[in-house]
């Protein structure tokens, strides 16, 4: 589907290792090689900003959803195709959720988390059944998965819950896995 939207939530710091930086960036221009446009978090600092002006060089259409209240924290990439402002984060994941095809996710902090749990979440009370991705940059989200697994065999969530997520190594496996799913 080469009109889909794929929304990506990233951290707003770049992280200690470069690489994480670089497989935004990677990312970024492999989802406008593709035609899929970036739904994201608007904001111009961080691995958010570098996956939107990595897309927008690339060509790409570009969706910002920003909260009010962040404008002045984190700034809006110059030359979105698109950007919303919302008046709350609940609003704003909302909006990022409803203008896309799947979700990814690279790494990030607590906004990140809670960006994944609430749409895996939805997901697992049968709200949508889109694909959630999660970018494992140099085994980066390997914890958590240990932790979901942590969950199931405690008895605090389905067998299913494991499968609504996606692990893939690269950029490169990331594009093959959304083709996959969005065709």
């Amino acid at each position: 589907m080469a009109d889909a939207a794929v929304c990506v939530f990233c951290g707003a710091r770049d992280g200690q290792d470069p690489a994480y930086r670089k497989a935004a960036e990677e990312t970024g221009r492999m989802l406008a090689r593709n035609g899929w446009e970036l739904v994201y978090g608007a904001g111009d600092i961080g691995l958010m900003g570098a996956v939107a002006r990595a897309a927008q060089d690339a060509g790409g259409r570009t969706l910002g959803v920003i909260p009010e209240h962040l404008v002045g924290r984190e700034g809006i990439v110059r030359d979105l195709t698109r950007h919303v402002v919302t008046e709350t984060m609940h609003e704003r994941k909302k909006v990022m959720f409803m203008n896309s095809h799947a979700i990814a996710v690279l790494p990030g902090g607590a906004g990140s988390l809670d960006e994944l749990f609430e749409v895996l979440t939805w997901r697992q009370l049968g709200l949508h059944d889109k694909p959630i991705f999660l970018l494992n940059t140099k085994g980066y989200w390997t914890p958590l998965i240990q932790l979901v697994e942590h969950v199931i065999a405690h008895g605090f969530a389905d067998d299913s819950l494991g499968g609504m997520l996606r692990m893939v190594d690269d950029p490169q496996a990331l594009g093959t896995a959304l083709r996959a799913a969005l065709s």
